[in-house]
């Protein structure tokens, strides 16, 4: 029993280890938490969580075709991502405070869950990531697909409590935004996210050439 544990364990830390990390997505969640509450938060964390869990499964499970698949094509996935980036960053820093009572819940909880989620893919580097982290760890070799599918099933459970931390974190602040301060915020994250953009852009020139 002890070892059927061990594994989702590593699993969780994992996915806390790559979740964590400041990014494009750790910052729409974040604003989304304090536009709109908890549950636009926890969306947003969903379709990163199940993002990295896919990235996980493929390095877990070492699916080398689909590893250098995407060691292959890094470039312009890096410039499809990037650019989207810079699209999100613009609509946020032009976009001007709303009431929760006033965003459409259904339509929104569906967009909010495909960003993040394709927003996470388009960074293929990630399963690079898992790769060394899995090493790291002492996780690295073959085991059976059971034990394989617990470590998988863990990395998304940690991946799933970043989200549930950051969410939680940024609605208790709700309660003190002003629609001047959301204005602001939405400017800071409109720069931010692009400039995540940016950098993408520039990485994927740069791994071109």
């Amino acid at each position: 029993m002890v070892m059927d544990l061990e594994l989702p364990a590593r699993g969780l830390a994992v996915g806390l280890i790559i979740a964590a990390p400041v990014g494009p997505v750790n910052v729409l969640c974040i604003q989304r938490t304090l536009e709109k509450g908890w549950k636009s938060g926890m969306v947003s964390g969903l379709g990163a969580a199940l993002a990295d869990t896919l990235y996980g499964a493929i390095a877990a499970f070492s699916i080398s075709l689909v590893i250098q698949f995407l060691i292959r094509e890094e470039s312009w996935i890096r410039l499809v991502g990037g650019i989207l980036l810079m699209a999100i960053g613009v609509v946020y820093y032009r976009k001007p405070p709303r009431l929760l009572a006033a965003v459409p819940a259904r339509s929104s909880a569906h967009s909010e869950f495909v960003s993040t989620l394709f927003l996470t893919l388009t960074n293929p580097t990630t399963v690079l990531s898992f790769l060394a982290v899995l090493a790291l760890l002492g996780l690295g070799r073959q085991r059976l697909p059971w034990e394989t599918s617990s470590l998988v099933a863990g990395i998304f459970c940690g991946s799933m409590m970043w989200w549930t931390l950051l969410a939680s974190g940024a609605n208790l602040l709700r309660g003190r935004i002003t629609d001047r301060s959301m204005r602001w915020m939405n400017r800071v994250a409109g720069v931010a996210i692009g400039g995540f953009g940016l950098v993408n852009v520039v990485l994927s020139r740069w791994h071109r050439h």
